[in-house]
């Protein structure tokens, strides 16, 4: 690796962190750790780490950092973690197009890691980025990360990762069987129902957990 001195001593730091806390430090835990003061600095050197494939960043997300590669794996298993697929994006307001014809059973390597106290179960589960506002009363929103369960059936009123086969698209909403139609439902005021052939809907998934992304304040 072509580190410097300091930006060993920032990885080190991290993965610390991580393995004694079950988190990624902040921007500023790292500068007091290191001695710097200036975040341009500490985003210098964190950018270095992160075209050395040693970590991954969400600039605009408070604790954004995750270790990646093999470091990651052993973080999470000395932290008691859950590494969870991350399979791409699903809307949450106009359906999306499937990535592929394989659709949400192949990922680009990228993972999201959550304490055992979240997961107990990790059989068959699989992260999904919202895109789209229409869960906002169901507190989903724009961003978030929804862990599912990989199943083909539901209950009225689950939330669901939904493929509308004709279209090739998937979208996530609340499901109720009437008759022979499905009504995707979301949780918006603003948005209504929509209602598609019980034949053309297949139940991807069931959200079993909400990741919220919060937002840094400047």
């Amino acid at each position: 690796m072509g580190l410097s001195d300091r930006q060993k001593r920032i990885y080190d730091f991290i993965s610390k962190f991580m393995r004694d806390k079950g988190r990624p430090p902040t921007i500023r835990e790292i500068g007091g750790h290191v001695g710097i003061s200036s975040t341009s600095v500490v985003n210098y050197n964190l950018n270095i780490l992160v075209r050395e494939g040693l970590i991954q960043r969400e600039k605009e997300v408070s604790r954004g950092l995750r270790v990646v590669g093999a470091q990651a794996k052993a973080l999470a298993g000395e932290i008691g973690a859950v590494q969870i697929p991350l399979l791409g994006r699903i809307g949450a307001s106009l359906p999306m197009p499937m990535p592929t014809e394989e659709g949400l059973t192949r990922h680009d390597g990228e993972s999201l890691t959550l304490t055992r106290e979240l997961i107990q179960d990790e059989e068959g589960l699989f992260a999904l980025e919202v895109k789209g506002n229409s869960m906002i009363d169901a507190l989903i929103n724009d961003g978030d990360i929804v862990v599912m369960k990989k199943q083909e059936s539901a209950q009225n009123g689950d939330m669901c990762a939904v493929w509308l086969k004709d279209k090739n698209e998937t979208t996530l909403k609340r499901v109720y069987r009437e008759n022979k139609r499905i009504r995707l439902q979301p949780a918006n005021p603003t948005m209504k129902a929509f209602y598609e052939d019980a034949r053309n809907v297949e139940i991807q998934g069931k959200v079993v957990l909400v990741v919220r992304r919060m937002k840094q304040v400047p």
